[in-house]
């Protein structure tokens, strides 16, 4: 019989999404999923800045940000978010995180990540590429002007795409907008 520290490395070894231990958003262990999800083996990842699985700096900063707030209030928590692989394709996550330090969450802290579901054909499917890179950030409540900062565009560029959106989702508002994806996510 194996010996409950055997049992506790395997578990963690073979979970069925990318898990990774973090200290101050630093990696400090990585388990095999990575490698599948990321491209990366989970040595090539442990002991660097978790800097390196988001496609650009504002997307770590305002991310990082955003979920340590939240955890201060509830020390797990859940959102969908651009992440980067080894090979620079920029992939839409599901991402988990569970805060061992509810006082500093980003202290130590374990997440666990998985490919978001792709959204069911519907009027998402008359997006552009531009639209639907936007309407990612929308649905993870970023602003106008955060996204803007993460595209490298001006915040008028985003709301002439989120009318553009609007109109070929057949919605009224913003906040109809992303009920919509959000629905559309879940089909």
């Amino acid at each position: 019989m194996r010996r409950p520290d055997d049992l506790a490395q395997t578990g963690f070894d073979l979970a069925p999404d990318a898990t990774l231990v973090l200290a101050d958003r630093v990696i400090l262990r990585a388990n095999r999923r990575v490698q599948a999800v990321f491209g990366w083996l989970p040595a090539e990842l442990e002991g660097q800045s978790i800097r390196m699985l988001y496609p650009g700096q504002t997307d770590f900063a305002l991310i990082g940000e955003r979920a340590r707030r939240a955890m201060l209030a509830d020390p797990v928590y859940s959102d969908e978010r651009f992440m980067r692989r080894k090979d620079g394709q920029v992939v839409w996550m599901e991402a988990h995180g569970q805060a061992l330090d509810p006082a500093d969450p980003q202290k130590l802290a374990v997440w666990s990540y998985r490919p978001a579901r792709v959204a069911a054909a519907g009027p998402a499917d008359s997006m552009t590429a531009a639209e639907r890179r936007i309407a990612g950030y929308l649905v993870n409540g970023f602003t106008s002007k955060e996204i803007a900062q993460s595209l490298g565009c001006s915040p008028r560029t985003i709301e002439a795409h989120r009318a553009n959106m609007i109109r070929k989702m057949g919605v009224r508002n913003s906040f109809d907008l992303v009920s919509r994806l959000l629905a559309a996510s879940e089909g």
